[in-house]
C-alpha cells in the first residue's frame, strides 16, 4: 500500500492500512480522515538537542545532555511505593553530574557503569543534578534531533501512539496536501505551502519553524472560517421574509410618551432594525451594547412595531428573574391595548394552557419567557419577530426551535456583554451588527472601590450612609449554601450576619432556588422600596433595573470574571444619583488582582471585554463555554498576533466572496492557481449548504 496516493479527505483506515479492531478507537477519538490527524497539533515542544551545561546562564533549565554512567546507582523507597533512584554520570564535556529518577526503580538494573545515556529533564546548576523525565540508553551520538513535539492524550490514545500514527503519515511517499489558499494571497503574505506548514508544525528544527508554520495555518483557518460566514450571510440575505407594514404614527406616539428622550445611538439602532423589518428579506441582527445603554427599550419598540403590523412577537430570556423584569419594564412602555404574557418553568399548568390557546388564536400580542417558550406544543397564529436576550446563553439548536414556530420570522439577538470588535468578526461575522455606544444623559460614573474582608465594617457604613439618603443596596454572594470545594461566603449566612449587625435594616434575600412567586415577591419589595438591602446571588447579573439602588457590594469579587463584575456594577448608577460598586476581596494570584485593578480603572464595557479576552480567553468572554462559539485548531484569539490575522482574513474573505463567489460563474472563470483544488471542494460543500437557489 506504500505507493498509493493519500489526500486529506482519505479515510485513515485506507491511508494507513489500520486494522479494523483499532478503527473504532480512532473514530471514538475523532479521527476519521487524514485531515483529522494531520491537523492535530502538539501541545508544546521540547528541545532535545544535547547542550553544554557549562554554557547555561539559568540556575534551572530543562535540557538534554549526553552522559556515561559512573558509579553504582542507589535506590531508596519512601512514602510506601514511591522511590528515588540516583547515579553519578559524566557528561560528554567531562562534567560530573548526579542524575535522579523518581518512581522508576526498574531502571536500576540498566544503569551499569560505562552505559552511555541521553537524558532529558530539569537541570539544577547549584545542586549539580538533573531530574530526568526521559532516558535513551546507548544513543546514537550522531543523532541531531531538533525540537521534540509533545502531543495531547486524546480519548485514551497516548501521545506516543498519536505521534507514531503521525510519523507514518508524514513519511508516506504518497501523501498529497492540496493547496486551499489562492496563490495571490499566499504570495502577498509570503505564506508557506500547506504541506510545508504542516511539516514545520510537526517536525520543526527550532521555534522559528513553528512560528512560520503557525502563521500560515492560522491564516488558512481564519480565511476559510470567514469565507464560510460570508456564504452564510449571503444565504440569509437571500432568504425570503415578510415586509412588515409598520404603523410609524402609532410607534411615534409611543416614543413621544416615553419618560425619557432616546439617545442618538438608540435612534440610530432603532432605525436600522425597523429598516430591516420593512425589507422583503429576513432580518438577522445582533444588538450589543454596554450595561445601561438602553437595549430593553429598543426591544420593546421593535416588538411593538411588529404588533402594529398585525403579527406577534416573542422575547426569549435566560432567567425567570429577567423575564419578570422585562414584563414589568415593557408593560410600562407600551400601550395597554398590547396584550403581554409571561411564560416560564414556574407558570402553572392552567395558566400555560390558557396562554398557549391565546397565542395560537392570535389573542395574545407578545409573550416573554424562558426556555418554556421552546415547548413543542407552543404555537403562534403569526409569529413575526423573535428577540433573544443574552443570546449567548442559548445554544444554536434552541434558537432554531423558537424560529421554527413562525414563518419567515425576523430575529434580533441582544447581548449586554460588550464584545471586542475582533471577536464580533469571529463569532458573528454572518450577522448585521448594531452597537449602542452611548449612555443616557445625566448619569454619573459609578465609583468603584476595592477593599478587603477585614474592612467590611466600612462597607456597611457606606450602605448606612446611602440608606439614610433614601437609597438602596445590593450585596452579592456567589453561593446559596455551603460548599466543601470552595470557601465562599454564601447568601443565606451573609443575610443572617447582616441582620445581626444591622437589625434596623430591611433585608431581602434572592437566589435561584426560590419559587417564581417568591422571586416576584422579593423583587417587588425591592423595586417598591420596602427592602433597603437585597442580598442575592448573580441571578440579578443582567436585566434588573432599580434606579434607586446606588450601592453594589460584591463579596469574593476575585472569584468572578471581568464580564460578570462589569454586569453587576451595571445594576447601579441607573439614575442621576452617585453610585458605588465595592469589590470585597483578598486575591491570592496575579490574574485576580489584575481583574480588580481593571475594574477600578476602566468604565467602558468594550475595553473591559478586551481585557477579559486577554486574561481568560474567548470561550469565557461570555461567562460560559458553549457550542455556539467556534473552536479553532491553530488560531489563538487571545493573542494580538492572531487577532491581527483575523482582521486581515476577514477583509480578504469578504473581498474574495464579493468578487468571485457572489456570481457562480465568476469562480469558474478564475485561473487554476486562484481556485486551488482544496478551495474548490470547500466552496462546493459550503455552497450546497448556504447558497439559496434563485
Amino acid at each position: 500500500m506504500s505507493g498509493h496516493t493519500i489526500l486529506l479527505e482519505t479515510p485513515l483506515l485506507v491511508a494507513l492500512n489500520i486494522a479494523p479492531n483499532r478503527k473504532k478507537r480512532l473514530e471514538d477519538a475523532g479521527f476519521h480522515t487524514v485531515y483529522d490527524l494531520l491537523y492535530t497539533f502538539p501541545l508544546r515542544y521540547e528541545d532535545h538537542r544535547p547542550q553544554d551545561l557549562s554554557l547555561l546562564d539559568e540556575d534551572q533549565a530543562t535540557v538534554a545532555v549526553w552522559g556515561v554512567v559512573r558509579g553504582v546507582p542507589t535506590l531508596r523507597y519512601y512514602g510506601g511505593k514511591k522511590s528515588r533512584l540516583a547515579v553519578s554520570i559524566e557528561t560528554s564535556e567531562g562534567q560530573e553530574l548526579k542524575a535522579v529518577w523518581f518512581n522508576q526503580p526498574y531502571l536500576r538494573q540498566r544503569l551499569l557503569p560505562g552505559t552511555p545515556l541521553l537524558l532529558y529533564g530539569l537541570y539544577d546548576r547549584r545542586m549539580q543534578h538533573i531530574t530526568v523525565r526521559e532516558t535513551t540508553f546507548s544513543p546514537d551520538q550522531s543523532h541531531k534531533e531538533g525540537l521534540s513535539a509533545v502531543y495531547p492524550t486524546v480519548a485514551g490514545m497516548s501521545p506516543k501512539t498519536l505521534k507514531s500514527l503521525l510519523d507514518r503519515l508524514l513519511d508516506h511517499p504518497g501523501l498529497v496536501v492540496d493547496e486551499v489558499i489562492p496563490q495571490s494571497l499566499r504570495q502577498k503574505y509570503r505564506l508557506l505551502s500547506r504541506k510545508e506548514a504542516l511539516y514545520m508544525m510537526h517536525r520543526p528544527q527550532d521555534m522559528n519553524d513553528v512560528a512560520k508554520g503557525r502563521r500560515t495555518l492560522a491564516y488558512e483557518e481564519l480565511f476559510l472560517f470567514q469565507l464560510e460566514l460570508a456564504m452564510l450571510r449571503a444565504r440569509r440575505t437571500k432568504q425570503p421574509g415578510l415586509s412588515h407594514a409598520i404603523k410609524h404614527d402609532a410607534l411615534g406616539q409611543v416614543i413621544n410618551r416615553l419618560p425619557f428622550t432616546l439617545t442618538s445611538a438608540q435612534e440610530r439602532v432603532l432605525a436600522e432594525i425597523l429598516s430591516d423589518m420593512e425589507k422583503p428579506e429576513g432580518m438577522y441582527r445582533l444588538l450589543q451594547g454596554d450595561v445601561g445603554s438602553g437595549k430593553t427599550v429598543i426591544a420593546a419598540l421593535a416588538l411593538y412595531a411588529v404588533v402594529t403590523a398585525g403579527r406577534q412577537g416573542a422575547l426569549l430570556v435566560p432567567t425567570e428573574v429577567l423575564a419578570m423584569q422585562h414584563v414589568r419594564s415593557i408593560r410600562k412602555l407600551l400601550p395597554l391595548s398590547v396584550s403581554i404574557g409571561l411564560l416560564t418553568g414556574r407558570t402553572t399548568a392552567g395558566q400555560r394552557k390558557e396562554m398557549m390557546q391565546k397565542l395560537s388564536q392570535g389573542a395574545l400580542d407578545l409573550v416573554i419567557g424562558t426556555h418554556a417558550l421552546l415547548n413543542d406544543e407552543l404555537t403562534f397564529r403569526d409569529l413575526g419577530l423573535v428577540v433573544i436576550d443574552e443570546q449567548h446563553r442559548f445554544g444554536v439548536e434552541q434558537r432554531r426551535m423558537i424560529l421554527n414556530k413562525g414563518r419567515q420570522v425576523d430575529v434580533l439577538l441582544m447581548t449586554a456583554t460588550p464584545i471586542p470588535r475582533t471577536l464580533t468578526l469571529a463569532f458573528f461575522g454572518d450577522l448585521d451588527v448594531s452597537v449602542l455606544d452611548e449612555l443616557p444623559k445625566g448619569r454619573k460614573a459609578v465609583e468603584t472601590l476595592w477593599t478587603t474582608p477585614n474592612r467590611f465594617a466600612s462597607v456597611l457604613a457606606l450602605i448606612e450612609q446611602e440608606i439614610g439618603k433614601g437609597r438602596q443596596a445590593y450585596i452579592i454572594a456567589p453561593l446559596i449554601e455551603e460548599s466543601e470545594k470552595v470557601d465562599l461566603q454564601n447568601a443565606i449566612d451573609l443575610t443572617e450576619r447582616i441582620i445581626q449587625l444591622k437589625p434596623h435594616w430591611k433585608v431581602g434575600l434572592l437566589h435561584g432556588r426560590l419559587s417564581g412567586n417568591e422571586k416576584e415577591r422579593v423583587m417587588h419589595s425591592f423595586v417598591s422600596g420596602e427592602v433597603d438591602v437585597l442580598v442575592t446571588t448573580t441571578v440579578i447579573e443582567v436585566g434588573v433595573d432599580v434606579p434607586n439602588a446606588t450601592v453594589m457590594v460584591i463579596i469574593d469579587a476575585d472569584r468572578f470574571g471581568l464580564a460578570t463584575l462589569h454586569q453587576l456594577r451595571g445594576r447601579v448608577g441607573r439614575s442621576g444619583h452617585q453610585a458605588y460598586c465595592v469589590l470585597v476581596a483578598d486575591p491570592k494570584n496575579e490574574v485576580a488582582r489584575e481583574r480588580l485593578k481593571v475594574m477600578r480603572e476602566e468604565r467602558d464595557g468594550f475595553t473591559i471585554a478586551q481585557k477579559d479576552l486577554e486574561l481568560r480567553g474567548p470561550g469565557d468572554i461570555f461567562g460560559i463555554k458553549q457550542s455556539g462559539l467556534p473552536t479553532f485548531r491553530v488560531s489563538d484569539l487571545t493573542s494580538l498576533r492572531d487577532l491581527k490575522i483575523l482582521e486581515v482574513a476577514h477583509k480578504d474573505a469578504r473581498s474574495f466572496f464579493s468578487s468571485h463567489l457572489s456570481d457562480p460563474n465568476a469562480f469558474l472563470e478564475l485561473p487554476p492557481e486562484e481556485r486551488p483544488p482544496a478551495l474548490v471542494k470547500f466552496v462546493e460543500l459550503k455552497r450546497a449548504q448556504y447558497i439559496v437557489p434563485d
